[in-house]
């Protein structure tokens, strides 16, 4: 979906399909049909973006077979779809029945990161439409925080330089702009916004920024301002933000809240979660060292984990349109508050804009969808609610 930006400029949405994961090529094209296709034509669009996953396997096929790419383009047009971002952050296995820490291998430390994102610039820049010439990849936020130190640390720094030099004779021979965007995620090595200032800023490259998730920075208790502020004032980029929620508790000692977060706590993904203590430093904004938290929600529902005198946040991207039944609510208005900033401002901060809520099949039972019919529905009255705040901010919606 695309909008004018009351400046002039155009802002795309999306909708991301690591939601239906797939490791193949073939699974890929079958999302085309069986999914992406059935959620643009509930739409009523002839054109629907999308933020397309490929996992290693995938991305090898196509970077290993013109024919092959030529063939995605092709299918992309069939199905009236458009790709303009990716997200580079899983690798492979995001399908899997347990994913928790693998999301973080191979992290920025490992040469098969740098090898698998250049690959995917390179594919984006074949996919990008006809008109448009600047694309955008997320990618993890250097690595999961328990195997760091100075020398992963500098190996990081030089993969992303290389990066960034391969990404400008990318642009040379394609005229085709590819940036890439960490996505700032707890627990990891640049949890917040702030966290990530100081690499990227090591980087000193305009094709590496920051892909601002709203589901991250609700969950760290960022304010969407003070956070926004920073980044430009460091003059950090931003070449993508992704539109979801995470889970809110606001009176967690209570035990029904406590039993209504215990359905979330399921197997397959991290829910990370935070609370900030009050106190925090009275006239400043809470950050990362004002937190306590644990690495998953069960490990906070146990006795004692975690402070519960003030709200809980978990990593759990829950629909936009549907937050959970009380006593839990989401984190929507931080997301509201978010997008103001990036899209309705006198210039977007950032063009490319992705809902991303991948944990439909992980809602509580009662709440999933049952059918290929009912994820489409969800995923439509999402991109539905994103589409409505853009126009309330004065964005225009374009064919």
């Amino acid at each position: 979906m695309r909008f004018r930006h009351p400046d002039g400029t155009t802002v795309h949405l999306s909708y991301c399909t690591n939601v239906h994961p797939a490791e193949t090529l073939d699974g890929v094209l079958t999302q085309l049909r069986d999914h992406c296709e059935p959620v643009r034509k509930r739409l009523g669009r002839d054109r629907l973006g999308i933020g397309l996953w490929l996992a290693r396997d995938a991305a090898h096929a196509l970077t290993t077979d013109p024919a092959a790419l030529r063939g995605l383009r092709a299918e992309l047009d069939r199905r009236g779809l458009e790709v303009v971002t990716l997200n580079g952050f899983p690798y492979e296995g995001f399908g899997a029945d347990e994913v928790k820490h693998r999301v973080y291998r191979p992290d920025w430390a490992e040469p098969a990161r740098l090898t698998h994102t250049a690959d995917l610039a390179r594919l984006l820049a074949a996919l990008l439409p006809d008109d448009v010439t600047e694309g955008s990849v997320s990618t993890l936020p250097l690595a999961w925080r328990t195997r760091w130190d100075e020398d992963t640390a500098a190996t990081a720094h030089t993969a992303l330089t290389t990066l960034a030099e391969r990404l400008d004779a990318l642009e040379e021979l394609t005229g085709k702009s590819i940036r890439i965007a960490l996505e700032p995620e707890p627990g990891c090595i640049v949890e917040t916004t702030a966290d990530a200032i100081g690499p990227l800023t090591a980087v000193a490259s305009p094709r590496i920024g920051i892909c601002v998730d709203t589901c991250h920075l609700a969950t760290s208790f960022e304010q969407p301002g003070p956070a926004l502020d920073a980044l430009t004032a460091a003059g950090i980029t931003i070449p993508k933000a992704q539109l979801s929620a995470a889970l809110h508790a606001e009176h967690p000692h209570l035990p029904d809240v406590r039993e209504a977060l215990a359905a979330f706590a399921e197997p397959r993904f991290l829910h990370q979660t935070r609370t900030l203590p009050r106190p925090h430093p009275a006239g400043n904004p809470p950050s990362a060292a004002h937190l306590r938290g644990t690495d998953d929600l069960h490990e906070a529902l146990a006795a004692d984990a975690l402070p519960d005198a003030s709200p809980w946040r978990a990593h759990f991207h829950v629909p936009l349109h549907a937050p959970p039944a009380p006593p839990l609510t989401s984190t929507l208005p931080v997301l509201r508050d978010t997008l103001a900033r990036l899209a309705g401002g006198p210039t977007p901060l950032t063009r490319h804009l992705e809902v991303e809520t991948y944990t439909w099949q992980a809602l509580p039972d009662a709440q999933r969808p049952r059918s290929r019919a009912q994820l489409a529905d969800g995923i439509a009255a999402e991109l539905t609610l994103a589409r409505d705040l853009l126009t309330d901010l004065g964005l225009k919606e374009l064919p």
